[in-house]
């Protein structure tokens, strides 16, 4: 659940709200929501997310970096 009572209201002169102060946290957690309503509109990356959600498997990190090519000390 977010929690606004720590945003902080940014007026101007006249005392209109012309922007928000919003602590790290709760801004990741709306990117997430943002982002996840994104992809939940594709049904390809619903069923994508569905079954990597209910995964019970998987591979070891240093695995991943290899099959992708990347090193894993970059990520």
């Amino acid at each position: 659940m977010m929690n606004f009572n720590t945003v902080q209201m940014i007026s101007d002169e006249n005392g209109q709200i012309t922007g928000v102060i919003v602590p790290i946290e709760l801004w990741r957690q709306m990117r997430s929501e943002v982002e996840t309503t994104y992809l939940l509109k594709s049904e390809v990356m619903r069923q994508r997310l569905i079954e990597a959600k209910n995964r019970r498997e998987g591979i070891d990190f240093e695995v991943a970096c290899e099959k992708l090519r990347i090193r894993s000390d970059s990520v």
